[in-house]
């Protein structure tokens, strides 16, 4: 494949990747405004109880769920703008060249577990559909949860391989595409 074509499709792939992470955040975003908005309703509700008012039945369920979509949701995002914590106390001994290949090897990691996330969370969702659970208060299905979770667990496997792929790349080449040792690209 010649260099200009593989260029062209790292940069197809790269961009359906930050679609998709950013559509992801950005589903994450609406979900955790929604919750906010839920969280004062409730708290409203509970304040103003004299009135007749009440807090929203089952509030803590839903942001039991809605919380833990709006992280796995946001995943993606950061993962591609190398926004997670990093404790860079090697960092100075290893010099940029070194650091790339770091980079490269805990990116591979990450995809990993993210993949091993995704299939846990698969198991689970499995498990949940099979078995009828119901939460508590509202009765709703357990497996809704699971299932909304699973979008954004593929997407942030499928960034992570990216990530991945990227920063082998940048090691091989010299070139980095994002931030490495906590400096800006932008």
């Amino acid at each position: 494949m010649p260099a200009a074509s593989a260029a062209g499709n790292c940069s197809i792939m790269e961009s359906l990747v930050r679609r998709l992470a950013t559509f992801s955040a950005a589903l994450g975003g609406v979900a955790l405004s929604a919750l906010i908005l839920m969280t004062c309703v409730s708290i409203l509700g509970r304040a103003f109880s004299r009135l007749g008012l009440g807090p929203v039945p089952g509030d803590f369920e839903l942001v039991e769920a809605g919380i833990a979509f709006a992280v796995f949701a946001f995943l993606p995002l950061c993962q591609l703008k190398a926004g997670h914590a990093t404790v860079d106390l090697l960092v100075p001994l290893f010099g940029k060249s070194g650091n790339r290949w770091l980079l490269a090897l805990w990116e591979t990691v990450a995809a990993l577990i993210a993949a091993l996330i995704l299939w846990r969370l698969w198991a689970g969702f499995l498990s949940k559909l099979g078995n009828g659970e119901t939460t508590m208060m509202l009765q709703f299905p357990v497996w809704w949860a699971y299932a909304a979770c699973l979008f954004p667990a593929a997407v942030l496997v499928l960034t992570c391989l990216w990530s991945a792929f990227d920063r082998l790349r940048g090691a091989l080449t010299g070139q980095d595409s994002r931030p490495i040792t906590g400096e800006s690209l932008h």
